[in-house]
């Protein structure tokens, strides 16, 4: 079987499962068995070793069972880095690329930023800022152990553990200020919609990074204490929610409130300045 012809059974196989993205997922299964890219997948003739078949079958069958794709491959990109992933921790979203943006365009001017992750999980968002912005450091917590292990993992992986604090603490307990910036992923699916969400999600990644009601609100309303006069406030929120949490952030006192839309044009990313004024 060459990895075309393996590509085609797999997407088959994983179509027939109701896997969202068959022929995609196919060409990261066997791309990642053989070693290659996906466009060498379409170049190469060679016939899969019967060892390469057995792990393809394996990986297959955990996929068909709705189990994650970046969780199957126990990596995912996001942005710059390679991270480690797993069932510790949410998988990194395209969305949560464009809280990094944001984050890094609020910092852009500053040498020497500290920045407050809170809820750290896989450690995508902390340990993204410390690769593309050499001065900043970072504090990120979590309330996991689980979550917690896997960016330490991943912060040893990128090398950053030098300029990356992991701390224990629920939401910003324990944490000192000042901090240029404070960002947060925090759960934000309301809990009866949670069963109407894909397998992968239900299934597999942890609940407690999932749902949530108004999380943002104490993280908001605490981060203002830790802010220095100036400093900004990233929020991630679900779709159909930015409006409220930007409402949410003026009540509470947030100058320059903005959202920002996902690659999809929805708004997705709220942010808030501390005001200078005392």
């Amino acid at each position: 079987m060459t990895p075309l012809q393996a590509v085609r059974e797999v997407a088959r196989g994983l179509g027939e499962a109701g896997v969202p993205s068959p022929r995609v997922d196919a060409e990261h299964l066997v791309s990642h068995v053989l070693g290659l890219t996906r466009s060498q997948l379409y170049v190469s003739d060679a016939a899969l070793a019967p060892g390469e078949l057995d792990r393809l079958r394996a990986l297959v069958e955990r996929r068909r069972a709705r189990e994650p794709l970046a969780y199957v491959l126990g990596e995912w990109g996001f942005r710059r880095l390679t991270l480690g992933v797993d069932g510790r921790a949410l998988v990194p979203r395209p969305e949560t690329e464009v809280v990094v943006e944001r984050c890094l365009a609020h910092l852009a001017g500053l040498a020497a930023p500290r920045v407050l992750d809170v809820g750290v999980g896989s450690g995508a968002i902390a340990l993204a800022i410390a690769d593309e912005h050499e001065g900043a450091s970072i504090v990120a917590v979590d309330r996991s152990e689980g979550a917690l292990a896997l960016a330490r993992e991943n912060a040893a992986r990128a090398g950053l553990e030098a300029r990356v604090t992991l701390r224990r603490g629920d939401l910003l307990d324990g944490v000192a200020g000042p901090f240029d910036l404070v960002v947060a992923n925090p759960p934000y699916v309301p809990a009866s919609d949670y069963e109407s969400l894909q397998p992968e999600i239900r299934l597999f990644e942890p609940r407690e990074a999932v749902v949530g009601d108004g999380v943002w609100e104490p993280i908001a309303a605490r981060a203002r204490g830790v802010l220095a006069p100036g400093g900004t406030l990233v929020l991630e929120c679900g779709d159909g929610q930015a409006n409220g949490v930007a409402a949410g952030l003026r009540e509470l006192g947030y100058d320059d409130v903005l959202a920002t839309p996902d690659l999809a044009g929805r708004p997705r990313v709220v942010e808030g300045t501390r005001p200078r004024r005392t």
